[in-house]
């Protein structure tokens, strides 16, 4: 029996995430999926979904949100400079350094704000 020709118009999500780098192991853009991190074309996806030219792909890493637009699907991992001809990222610039700065956060395991902190949040966050 012959092995089945891998179809060049299209390639897995999980396996295409990691071949052009938006995640350093298949199996972290395989758990990206699972987690409902990965939208394509405004829908969820699953890591065996197949991606062709054209598809947008919404992909939510550490907190922020990456889009780009599939120009070429491939399935092997491939060097950096070809990664990037296989993706237009139309991602929003990243916020500044000053405004992450700015953003109060709560010490980890202080417990639930006081009614003053919380008053005092939501005073910051409505300016």
């Amino acid at each position: 029996m012959p092995t089945p020709t891998p179809d060049p118009t299209s390639a897995r999500l999980d396996s295409w995430m990691w071949a052009v780098r938006l995640f350093k192991t298949r199996s972290q853009s395989a758990s990206a999926c699972r987690s409902g991190h990965v939208r394509v074309n405004g829908s969820a996806a699953k890591a065996s979904a197949q991606v062709k030219p054209g598809d947008e792909v919404r992909v939510r890493i550490s907190g922020l949100e990456r889009i780009v637009v599939v120009v070429r699907p491939v399935a092997k991992r491939v060097g950096p400079p070809v990664a990037a001809e296989c993706l237009q990222d139309n991602s929003p610039p990243p916020p500044s350094p000053e405004l992450i700065a700015a953003i109060p956060r709560r010490d980890r395991g202080a417990g639930r704000p006081t009614k003053r902190e919380r008053r005092d949040m939501e005073k910051f966050r409505d300016q």
